[in-house]
């Protein structure tokens, strides 16, 4: 090839590579930028601060997930979860359910704090449905792809919710309570996942099993994980330290801890499909 014909094709191929280079850039996805926005709303008669993140460089509106916190209140294990939410690409939302950001540091506090939610489970429903309709003003929010998740106390509030009709794709409990309210078959539409820890001493395994004849008996739709050596509160990290200032049975499980949260990510695929 003589070499003026040589030169065009050099070019050519040099823009195609430039060409494809720029392409490949456009089709990596951006690096989560979080967007975090403390939000107040009203319901049941008072106001509750709630927490909701979202990656703002995603476009449209996405599936959303309300964090139901401990009996600790919500704080920033619970906006820790929410932010993994968003980082994951669902619009998030860390709800507060005492009502005025109220917390506890110590056990005494928080059953003080928490007790009322497991006698009036319709008071608990208010004020979850009032965090549900806060997080659907958001444009960011996918109002027909809303799935609830919450952690001890949360666990069983984000069942409670299903149970009695809440409107949600559906909800994973992490080491909660498992029969605060019956299952019924004319209110259950939402999918269930219960993350439990194998040798949790607040569950007894006679509630895992009441649990799973009422499941089965109205044919509902959930998966029950149970985690070999993990106790209560095994996916919070200070669970140990606070298990051992209180001389309480709870710990930190890490195996569990990534377990669950692979099974809950994969659950979340499934019903947001």
């Amino acid at each position: 090839m003589k070499l003026q014909h040589l030169i065009p094709a050099v070019s050519i191929a040099a823009l195609l590579f430039i060409s494809c280079k720029n392409e490949d850039k456009k089709m990596e996805p951006k690096e989560p930028k979080l967007k975090e926005e403390a939000v107040t709303y009203t319901g049941d008669s008072i106001n509750m601060n709630g927490y909701v993140v979202y990656d703002e460089n995603m476009e449209g509106a996405r599936p959303a997930v309300l964090v139901v916190h401990e009996w600790w209140g919500q704080n920033d294990y619970s906006r820790s979860r929410a932010k993994q939410l968003a980082e994951l690409g669902y619009i998030a939302m860390a709800v507060d359910m005492y009502g005025n950001g109220a917390q506890a540091d110590n056990p005494d506090s928080a059953g003080k704090l928490a007790m009322p939610f497991y006698q009036n489970p319709e008071m608990a429903k208010r004020r979850f449905d009032a965090a549900l309709e806060k997080l659907k003003t958001y444009a960011q929010t996918d109002a027909t792809k809303i799935a609830a998740i919450g952690y001890c106390f949360g666990g069983a509030q984000v069942l409670n919710m299903a149970k009695l009709g809440d409107d949600l794709k559906g909800v994973v409990s992490f080491h909660g309570n498992l029969n605060v309210v019956p299952a019924n078959k004319d209110l259950l539409k939402a999918q269930v996942l219960v993350c439990h820890g194998a040798v949790d001493p607040f569950v007894s395994q006679t509630e895992v099993d009441q649990f799973k004849k009422q499941m089965d008996s109205i044919g509902a739709k959930y998966t029950f994980r149970a985690y070999d050596s993990a106790t209560h509160a095994f996916t919070n990290p200070n669970a140990t330290a606070m298990g051992q200032k209180f001389n309480i049975p709870i710990a930190y499980n890490a195996a569990a801890d990534s377990a669950s949260w692979k099974d809950m990510k994969e659950f979340f695929n499934t019903i947001f499909k």
